[in-house]
Protein backbone atom coordinates (compact mmCIF):
# COMPACT_ATOMS: atom_id res chain seq x y z
CA UNK A 1 0.00 0.00 0.00
CA UNK A 2 1.25 3.52 -0.75
CA UNK A 3 2.43 5.43 2.25
CA UNK A 4 0.06 7.98 3.72
CA UNK A 5 0.79 11.64 3.15
CA UNK A 6 2.27 13.36 6.23
CA UNK A 7 -0.62 15.79 6.23
CA UNK A 8 -3.90 13.89 6.78
CA UNK A 9 -5.88 16.77 5.28
CA UNK A 10 -3.91 16.82 2.03
CA UNK A 11 -5.94 16.90 -1.17
CA UNK A 12 -4.20 16.51 -4.54
CA UNK A 13 -3.93 19.92 -6.22
CA UNK A 14 -5.66 18.76 -9.39
CA UNK A 15 -8.67 17.76 -7.35
CA UNK A 16 -8.67 20.83 -5.10
CA UNK A 17 -9.59 23.43 -7.73
CA UNK A 18 -11.60 23.55 -10.85
CA UNK A 19 -9.77 23.59 -14.11
CA UNK A 20 -9.90 27.02 -15.67
CA UNK A 21 -11.16 27.26 -19.23
CA UNK A 22 -8.37 27.49 -21.73
CA UNK A 23 -7.55 31.03 -22.78
CA UNK A 24 -7.25 31.72 -26.49
CA UNK A 25 -3.71 32.07 -27.72
CA UNK A 26 -2.46 34.38 -30.39
CA UNK A 27 -1.72 32.65 -33.64
CA UNK A 28 -0.55 33.43 -37.12
CA UNK A 29 -3.31 32.09 -39.34
CA UNK A 30 -2.81 31.68 -43.03
CA UNK A 31 -4.08 34.78 -44.81
CA UNK A 32 -6.35 32.69 -46.97
CA UNK A 33 -7.99 31.38 -43.79
CA UNK A 34 -8.05 34.83 -42.22
CA UNK A 35 -9.71 36.66 -45.10
CA UNK A 36 -13.24 35.24 -44.72
CA UNK A 37 -13.20 36.03 -40.99
CA UNK A 38 -12.70 39.76 -41.52
CA UNK A 39 -15.53 42.20 -42.16
CA UNK A 40 -15.42 45.44 -44.20
CA UNK A 41 -15.21 47.31 -40.87
CA UNK A 42 -12.16 45.24 -39.86
CA UNK A 43 -10.43 46.07 -43.14
CA UNK A 44 -11.25 49.75 -42.67
CA UNK A 45 -9.75 49.62 -39.18
CA UNK A 46 -6.55 48.11 -40.57
CA UNK A 47 -6.25 51.00 -43.02
CA UNK A 48 -6.90 53.52 -40.22
CA UNK A 49 -4.29 51.97 -37.92
CA UNK A 50 -1.76 51.99 -40.74
CA UNK A 51 -2.58 55.63 -41.53
CA UNK A 52 -2.82 57.02 -37.97
CA UNK A 53 -0.57 54.60 -35.99
CA UNK A 54 -2.62 54.14 -32.82
CA UNK A 55 -6.16 54.47 -31.49
CA UNK A 56 -7.61 53.82 -28.06
CA UNK A 57 -10.55 51.46 -27.65
CA UNK A 58 -12.72 54.50 -26.85
CA UNK A 59 -11.76 56.23 -30.10
CA UNK A 60 -12.40 53.09 -32.16
CA UNK A 61 -15.77 52.63 -30.47
CA UNK A 62 -16.78 56.22 -31.26
CA UNK A 63 -15.75 55.95 -34.90
CA UNK A 64 -17.01 52.49 -35.79
CA UNK A 65 -19.21 50.81 -33.16
CA UNK A 66 -22.47 51.39 -31.34
CA UNK A 67 -21.21 50.39 -27.90
CA UNK A 68 -18.11 49.49 -25.89
CA UNK A 69 -19.12 45.89 -25.27
CA UNK A 70 -19.51 45.12 -28.97
CA UNK A 71 -16.30 46.99 -29.78
CA UNK A 72 -14.23 45.27 -27.09
CA UNK A 73 -15.47 41.84 -28.14
CA UNK A 74 -14.44 42.42 -31.75
CA UNK A 75 -11.15 44.08 -30.85
CA UNK A 76 -10.28 41.12 -28.63
CA UNK A 77 -11.00 38.74 -31.51
CA UNK A 78 -8.81 40.77 -33.88
CA UNK A 79 -6.03 40.76 -31.29
CA UNK A 80 -6.04 36.97 -30.95
CA UNK A 81 -6.05 36.62 -34.75
CA UNK A 82 -2.83 38.68 -34.76
CA UNK A 83 -4.53 41.34 -36.90
CA UNK A 84 -4.01 44.00 -34.25
CA UNK A 85 -1.61 44.45 -31.37
CA UNK A 86 -2.26 46.37 -28.17
CA UNK A 87 -0.76 47.91 -25.06
CA UNK A 88 -1.96 49.84 -22.06
CA UNK A 89 0.37 52.67 -20.98
CA UNK A 90 1.06 53.31 -17.31
CA UNK A 91 -0.76 56.31 -15.81
CA UNK A 92 0.13 58.07 -12.57
CA UNK A 93 -3.55 58.15 -11.63
CA UNK A 94 -6.34 55.92 -12.86
CA UNK A 95 -5.99 53.45 -15.69
CA UNK A 96 -5.61 53.94 -19.41
CA UNK A 97 -7.83 52.30 -22.03
CA UNK A 98 -6.40 49.67 -24.33
CA UNK A 99 -4.37 51.18 -27.17
CA UNK A 100 -4.42 49.38 -30.52
CA UNK A 101 -1.85 49.25 -33.30
CA UNK A 102 -1.63 47.09 -36.39
CA UNK A 103 -0.36 43.55 -35.81
CA UNK A 104 1.80 41.34 -38.00
CA UNK A 105 -1.11 39.49 -39.61
CA UNK A 106 -2.81 42.81 -40.27
CA UNK A 107 0.30 44.22 -41.93
CA UNK A 108 0.70 41.05 -44.01
CA UNK A 109 -2.91 41.41 -45.12
CA UNK A 110 -2.34 45.04 -46.13
CA UNK A 111 0.71 44.00 -48.12
CA UNK A 112 -1.20 41.19 -49.85
CA UNK A 113 -4.05 43.54 -50.79
CA UNK A 114 -1.55 46.04 -52.21
CA UNK A 115 0.41 43.38 -54.10
CA UNK A 116 3.64 44.12 -52.25
CA UNK A 117 5.63 42.69 -49.34
CA UNK A 118 5.53 43.16 -45.59
CA UNK A 119 8.53 45.50 -45.50
CA UNK A 120 6.76 47.95 -47.78
CA UNK A 121 4.09 48.59 -45.13
CA UNK A 122 6.71 49.82 -42.67
CA UNK A 123 5.77 47.17 -40.09
CA UNK A 124 8.54 45.78 -37.86
CA UNK A 125 8.68 43.27 -35.01
CA UNK A 126 8.91 46.09 -32.48
CA UNK A 127 6.15 48.14 -34.15
CA UNK A 128 3.84 48.13 -31.12
CA UNK A 129 6.66 48.76 -28.63
CA UNK A 130 8.04 51.66 -30.65
CA UNK A 131 4.64 53.36 -30.56
CA UNK A 132 4.04 52.53 -26.88
CA UNK A 133 7.34 54.12 -25.84
CA UNK A 134 7.37 56.93 -28.39
CA UNK A 135 7.91 60.40 -26.87
CA UNK A 136 5.23 61.69 -29.27
CA UNK A 137 2.55 59.17 -28.18
CA UNK A 138 0.48 61.71 -26.24
CA UNK A 139 0.65 64.16 -29.14
CA UNK A 140 -0.48 61.52 -31.63
CA UNK A 141 -3.35 60.48 -29.36
CA UNK A 142 -4.33 64.12 -28.85
CA UNK A 143 -4.58 64.73 -32.60
CA UNK A 144 -6.54 61.52 -33.10
CA UNK A 145 -8.86 62.31 -30.19
CA UNK A 146 -9.61 65.82 -31.48
CA UNK A 147 -10.42 64.59 -34.96
CA UNK A 148 -12.41 61.65 -33.59
CA UNK A 149 -14.65 64.18 -31.85
CA UNK A 150 -14.98 66.22 -35.04
CA UNK A 151 -15.72 63.12 -37.10
CA UNK A 152 -18.39 61.72 -34.80
CA UNK A 153 -20.11 65.07 -34.22
CA UNK A 154 -19.75 66.71 -37.61
CA UNK A 155 -19.04 63.88 -40.01
CA UNK A 156 -15.65 64.78 -41.48
CA UNK A 157 -15.42 63.80 -45.15
CA UNK A 158 -11.63 63.51 -45.18
CA UNK A 159 -8.98 63.07 -42.50
CA UNK A 160 -5.31 62.70 -43.37
CA UNK A 161 -2.58 61.93 -40.88
CA UNK A 162 0.62 63.87 -40.37
CA UNK A 163 2.50 61.26 -42.41
CA UNK A 164 0.08 61.53 -45.33
CA UNK A 165 0.09 65.34 -45.22
CA UNK A 166 3.89 65.36 -45.22
CA UNK A 167 3.89 63.01 -48.21
CA UNK A 168 1.64 65.41 -50.11
CA UNK A 169 2.95 68.82 -49.04
CA UNK A 170 6.25 68.17 -47.26
CA UNK A 171 8.12 70.58 -49.52
CA UNK A 172 6.19 73.40 -47.84
CA UNK A 173 4.56 72.28 -44.59
CA UNK A 174 4.27 69.45 -42.08
CA UNK A 175 0.88 69.84 -40.37
CA UNK A 176 -0.42 67.44 -37.75
CA UNK A 177 -3.45 66.61 -39.88
CA UNK A 178 -5.60 67.72 -42.81
CA UNK A 179 -9.38 67.38 -43.01
CA UNK A 180 -12.58 68.36 -44.83
CA UNK A 181 -15.87 69.27 -43.15
CA UNK A 182 -19.00 69.83 -45.25
CA UNK A 183 -21.82 71.76 -43.55
CA UNK A 184 -25.46 70.68 -43.89
CA UNK A 185 -26.00 73.47 -46.45
CA UNK A 186 -23.10 72.28 -48.60
CA UNK A 187 -20.34 74.69 -47.52
CA UNK A 188 -16.88 73.10 -47.48
CA UNK A 189 -14.34 73.79 -44.75
CA UNK A 190 -10.97 72.31 -45.69
CA UNK A 191 -8.35 72.84 -43.01
CA UNK A 192 -4.86 72.04 -41.83
CA UNK A 193 -4.52 71.30 -38.12
CA UNK A 194 -1.69 72.18 -35.79
CA UNK A 195 -2.15 70.51 -32.40
CA UNK A 196 -0.10 72.74 -30.11
CA UNK A 197 0.90 71.33 -26.72
CA UNK A 198 3.15 74.26 -25.85
CA UNK A 199 6.39 72.33 -26.36
CA UNK A 200 7.55 74.69 -29.14
CA UNK A 201 8.43 78.31 -28.50
CA UNK A 202 6.24 80.93 -30.17
CA UNK A 203 8.87 81.87 -32.74
CA UNK A 204 8.99 78.29 -34.02
CA UNK A 205 5.21 78.24 -34.48
CA UNK A 206 5.31 81.59 -36.27
CA UNK A 207 8.02 80.28 -38.58
CA UNK A 208 5.53 77.73 -39.96
CA UNK A 209 3.19 80.34 -41.44
CA UNK A 210 5.26 81.28 -44.53
CA UNK A 211 5.18 77.63 -45.61
CA UNK A 212 1.39 77.59 -45.58
CA UNK A 213 1.32 80.86 -47.54
CA UNK A 214 3.84 79.48 -50.06
CA UNK A 215 1.73 76.34 -50.57
CA UNK A 216 -1.34 78.47 -51.20
CA UNK A 217 0.47 80.70 -53.70
CA UNK A 218 2.13 77.79 -55.52
CA UNK A 219 -0.94 75.59 -55.85
CA UNK A 220 -3.61 78.28 -56.21
CA UNK A 221 -5.50 76.97 -53.18
CA UNK A 222 -6.79 78.65 -50.03
CA UNK A 223 -6.99 76.32 -47.04
CA UNK A 224 -7.28 77.67 -43.47
CA UNK A 225 -4.98 76.70 -40.64
CA UNK A 226 -6.64 75.74 -37.35
CA UNK A 227 -4.43 75.76 -34.26
CA UNK A 228 -5.66 73.98 -31.13
CA UNK A 229 -3.75 74.77 -27.94
CA UNK A 230 -3.71 73.12 -24.52
CA UNK A 231 -4.53 76.24 -22.50
CA UNK A 232 -6.22 79.63 -22.92
CA UNK A 233 -2.98 81.34 -21.90
CA UNK A 234 -1.05 79.62 -24.68
CA UNK A 235 -3.76 80.50 -27.19
CA UNK A 236 -3.66 84.17 -26.16
CA UNK A 237 0.13 84.30 -26.52
CA UNK A 238 -0.04 82.64 -29.95
CA UNK A 239 -2.66 85.08 -31.18
CA UNK A 240 -0.51 88.05 -30.18
CA UNK A 241 2.51 86.51 -31.91
CA UNK A 242 0.83 85.32 -35.13
CA UNK A 243 -1.67 88.08 -35.86
CA UNK A 244 0.60 90.42 -37.81
CA UNK A 245 2.30 87.65 -39.81
CA UNK A 246 -1.00 85.98 -40.76
CA UNK A 247 -2.44 89.31 -41.89
CA UNK A 248 0.66 90.12 -43.96
CA UNK A 249 0.61 86.68 -45.59
CA UNK A 250 -3.19 86.81 -46.10
CA UNK A 251 -3.41 83.44 -44.40
CA UNK A 252 -6.73 82.43 -42.79
CA UNK A 253 -6.00 81.21 -39.25
CA UNK A 254 -8.27 80.37 -36.31
CA UNK A 255 -7.39 79.21 -32.82
CA UNK A 256 -9.08 77.28 -30.00
CA UNK A 257 -7.98 75.79 -26.70
CA UNK A 258 -8.79 72.67 -24.69
CA UNK A 259 -10.15 74.69 -21.75
CA UNK A 260 -13.09 75.86 -23.84
CA UNK A 261 -16.17 73.99 -24.96
CA UNK A 262 -15.85 71.05 -27.33
CA UNK A 263 -14.07 71.81 -30.63
CA UNK A 264 -17.31 70.94 -32.44
CA UNK A 265 -19.00 73.99 -30.91
CA UNK A 266 -18.26 77.76 -30.93
CA UNK A 267 -14.63 77.32 -29.91
CA UNK A 268 -12.72 78.74 -32.90
CA UNK A 269 -11.61 82.36 -33.00
CA UNK A 270 -10.27 83.68 -36.33
CA UNK A 271 -7.27 85.95 -36.17
CA UNK A 272 -8.50 89.49 -36.67
CA UNK A 273 -10.53 92.03 -34.71
CA UNK A 274 -10.47 91.18 -30.99
CA UNK A 275 -14.23 91.70 -30.69
CA UNK A 276 -15.04 88.90 -33.18
CA UNK A 277 -17.03 86.03 -31.63
CA UNK A 278 -15.90 82.44 -31.49
CA UNK A 279 -17.35 80.30 -34.25
CA UNK A 280 -18.29 76.69 -34.89
CA UNK A 281 -16.44 74.81 -37.64
CA UNK A 282 -19.52 75.25 -39.85
CA UNK A 283 -19.48 79.01 -39.28
CA UNK A 284 -15.80 79.14 -40.18
CA UNK A 285 -16.72 77.83 -43.64
CA UNK A 286 -18.89 80.93 -44.16
CA UNK A 287 -16.48 83.31 -42.41
CA UNK A 288 -13.77 82.89 -45.04
CA UNK A 289 -14.96 83.33 -48.65
CA UNK A 290 -13.40 81.58 -51.63
CA UNK A 291 -11.82 78.67 -49.78
CA UNK A 292 -10.16 76.11 -52.04
CA UNK A 293 -9.04 72.73 -50.64
CA UNK A 294 -5.40 71.75 -50.91
CA UNK A 295 -6.42 68.10 -51.39
CA UNK A 296 -8.10 67.20 -54.66
CA UNK A 297 -8.47 63.94 -56.52
CA UNK A 298 -5.63 65.02 -58.80
CA UNK A 299 -3.40 65.87 -55.84
CA UNK A 300 -3.95 62.47 -54.23
CA UNK A 301 -3.46 60.60 -57.50
CA UNK A 302 -0.21 62.35 -58.34
CA UNK A 303 1.32 62.23 -54.85
CA UNK A 304 4.59 60.36 -54.34
CA UNK A 305 4.41 57.24 -52.23
CA UNK A 306 7.17 58.46 -49.96
CA UNK A 307 9.67 56.32 -48.09
CA UNK A 308 7.98 53.00 -48.87
CA UNK A 309 7.82 53.33 -52.64
CA UNK A 310 6.17 49.96 -53.24
CA UNK A 311 3.19 50.57 -50.93
CA UNK A 312 0.46 52.58 -52.68
CA UNK A 313 -1.06 55.32 -50.55
CA UNK A 314 -4.68 56.43 -50.76
CA UNK A 315 -6.90 58.50 -48.43
CA UNK A 316 -8.80 56.44 -45.86
CA UNK A 317 -12.37 57.58 -45.08
CA UNK A 318 -12.67 58.54 -41.39
CA UNK A 319 -15.71 56.32 -40.90
CA UNK A 320 -16.20 52.67 -41.96
CA UNK A 321 -18.52 51.84 -44.88
CA UNK A 322 -22.15 52.33 -43.90
CA UNK A 323 -22.82 48.66 -44.60
CA UNK A 324 -19.82 47.45 -42.57
CA UNK A 325 -20.42 45.06 -39.71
Amino acid sequence: MPSAHPNPGYVPRAASRRRRPAQPTRGRPDLAQLAPRLTPRDLWLLDMLHEHKVFTSHQITALAFTGHRTANRRLRALYFMGVTDSFRPLRQTGSAPEHYTIGRAGAELLAARAGTDLAATGWRKDHCARIAFSPTLDHTLGVNNLLTHLTTALGLDTWLSERAATRLWGDWIRPDAYAHHTTPDGQLLPFFLEYDTGSYNLARVEAKLPGYAALSATTGTRTPLLIHTATARRESALRLRLGEAADRLELPVATANAQLAAPTGPAWLPLGPPAAPRLTPGQLACHWPDLAPALTAETAASSPTGRHDSYPWRPVPPRPPSSAS
